[in-house]
């Protein structure tokens, strides 16, 4: 569980988005916040005015030098972390067959392998603590899928299958786990921050190239708020039973929703051929 009084936040991915507007609410509420990115002079202006209770770093999660860094200066200035929130990340756009090795993978470097080193780095302090709060920001995009974006829901599946089996490893050790599920927000991810393939094979124009041609256009009018987003990360964080899972704005719940009735139809549908796999009795 977080610690209320004058917790310590480390929060990655400050720059822009979800990053940013939950570092602002945590240090307007008085609170401590490690603030980094990986070109720290854009988030600098987050901790003006905020004196020793913030701290603005520069962070590549990819970088394990730079994390570990990154977590012994938060200690050193702060005495503890309270919360670690493992922001940082970003989408791509392409077709499975579209999808490019290198980029592939170097998102997999971010979304999942950052997230997790950055998780064992800070682990050591909060179980010496018996306390702390581990947030990690996936996506609806972790339950459901869509065309054109494939890979990025690889690594958001990821994150959930993680945060799941470290929930039950830490919850006893005092320490527990949110999973962030955001819908459409407007933030950079479909804007400045996604990537796209530089492949484009015609035959899935009508899929992947017609979700890639919505969520341009849908972007900076997505419904979701991420002042109110990161309001509701701390609403959450703030509760003596925090959920596993927090789903954000309106449409990650429809869809959400939609998945769970998919299941349950497939499951159904298919209950006797799944039992008759067992041996018999």
């Amino acid at each position: 569980m977080m610690k209320r009084d004058n917790p310590v936040w480390l929060i990655t991915g400050c720059s822009t988005g979800f990053g940013r507007e939950l570092a602002k609410l945590v240090l307007e509420r008085g609170w401590r916040a490690t603030i980094t990115a990986r070109d720290a002079s854009k988030a600098a202006d987050i901790a003006e005015g905020y004196g020793d209770r913030a701290l603005v770093l520069p962070l590549d999660v990819t970088n394990r030098e730079q994390i570990a860094d990154v977590v012994k200066k938060t200690k050193q200035h702060f005495g503890a972390i309270d919360v670690l929130v493992n922001n940082a990340g970003y989408g791509y756009f392409g077709a499975i067959e579209e999808g490019e090795d290198d980029e592939v993978r170097a998102m997999f470097e971010t979304n999942v392998f950052g997230l997790i080193d950055m998780t064992k780095a800070v682990l050591p302090t909060m179980r010496a603590q018996k306390s702390g709060l581990i947030v990690n920001v996936s996506s609806i995009g972790g339950l459901n899928s869509f065309a054109a974006t494939g890979y990025y829901h690889g690594t958001k599946f990821a994150v959930e299958g993680i945060s799941e089996s470290l929930a039950l490893e830490v919850k006893p050790l005092g320490i527990d786990v949110l999973i962030v599920e955001p819908g459409p927000f407007r933030t950079n991810w479909a804007g400045p921050s996604i990537k796209h393939s530089a492949i484009q094979i015609p035959d899935y124009d009508a899929t992947a190239g017609e979700r890639r041609r919505a969520s341009k256009a849908r972007s900076g009018h997505q419904a979701g708020d991420p002042v109110r987003g990161a309001q509701a990360i701390i609403d959450a964080a703030l509760s003596d039973t925090p959920p596993l899972r927090l789903l954000l704005g309106k449409a990650a719940l429809d869809i959400a929703r939609k998945k769970l009735e998919m299941l349950q139809r497939d499951f159904d549908a298919w209950e006797a051929t799944t039992v008759g796999a067992d041996f018999p009795d």
